[in-house]
């Protein structure tokens, strides 16, 4: 039987639909003639919790993802504890640019002239934090290589920020395949992409324990391989669909859009075929996440000085 927890958290799942700008409200924001023309578009939609005017390209991306990690928050305390679990794994990406940023911050990154750290506060991540708290009071590197071994995050291998960064994308990963249903084929695919860029575009081996992990999921021949092209040839199937069009190593760039619309339309398929559980709240973030990326590469071309407008057809290859 269908527990009330999930009728409240599948309900809210749905409602909260309505916050995505969608493709009309994408297209104007990346055909805007000016940053601040967008911005004022911005205002007055879902996104404009943080939005201000005269915000910088980086401030105003910052405020969409803020806003999509707000509408998070408030989907997890409508769900079950199973429920808040699955929103948990799938907003791990705010926990990881917290701790990049404060590894960042241990190993003397840049400072503005006052002396003042140049980078934004952390995300507020409430309920869906995994480790943040404790990681955020290290102190050294290696105190927090130590937090993230003695945590679900893991040992990334090494207390550099590089290591750091990739060990959480990988268990990040792992967890996404495990614990969220319907988003094994994301994480996997995610998972090649990252592996993809490490090895064969940036030329940086991951840590050992690292390619322990990514073996799990993308197979040990995978992740063992020495070239792009037998790394390519040895993907399982819920990976290669992501890379069966990218023949170079340096074209992996192109994988990205192709991933997010396929999450695109994984999201609509389980908010359509499932009334209540996990499915519609897995298939909301997905959506949710989808339009926030998007409106993130639409400011970026209203930046520029404006797209076409079309829709987010436009806006798909934008960094985000």
């Amino acid at each position: 039987m269908t527990g009330a927890g999930w009728v409240a958290g599948a309900t809210r799942a749905r409602a909260l639909r309505t916050r995505c700008l969608g493709p009309e409200g994408i297209g104007i924001v990346a055909s805007a003639g000016s940053l601040d023309d967008a911005l004022r578009h911005l205002a007055a939609s879902p996104y404009r919790r943080d939005i201000i005017p005269g915000a910088t390209p980086a401030q105003a991306q910052r405020a969409v993802s803020a806003a999509l990690l707000w509408h998070l928050r408030i989907l997890a305390g409508w769900q079950p504890g199973t429920g808040t679990n699955v929103v948990r794994a799938l907003a791990t990406g705010f926990e990881i640019s917290n701790t990049e940023r404060h590894v960042e911050t241990l190993v003397g990154g840049p400072r503005a002239p006052d002396g003042g750290l140049t980078d934004p506060p952390p995300y507020r991540l409430g309920a869906l934090a995994t480790a943040w708290p404790r990681l955020a009071r290290t102190r050294t590197p290696a105190e927090l290589r130590a937090a993230l071994a003695s945590s679900l995050w893991g040992d990334p291998g090494d207390d550099s920020p590089a290591a750091v960064a990739t060990g959480m994308r990988v268990s990040a990963a792992i967890r996404l395949a495990a614990d969220v249903p319907g988003a094994a084929r994301w994480a996997a695919a995610r998972l090649a992409l990252l592996f993809g860029r490490e090895m064969f575009v940036a030329d940086r081996r991951l840590p050992d324990v690292s390619v322990r992990r990514a073996a799990r999921v993308l197979g040990a021949r995978a992740v063992g391989a020495t070239s792009y092209p037998d790394f390519r040839q040895a993907l399982p199937d819920t990976a290669r669909w992501l890379l069966e069009d990218v023949g170079r190593a340096a074209d992996l760039w192109r994988a990205e859009a192709r991933w997010w619309d396929a999450v695109e339309q994984d999201g609509r398929e389980l908010l359509r075929r499932s009334r209540f559980g996990p499915p519609p709240v897995v298939g909301a973030v997905a959506l949710l996440s989808v339009d926030a990326w998007r409106t993130r590469g639409a400011l970026e071309l209203a930046d520029r000085g404006g797209g076409p407008r079309g829709g987010p057809g436009e806006v798909l290859g934008v960094p985000g």
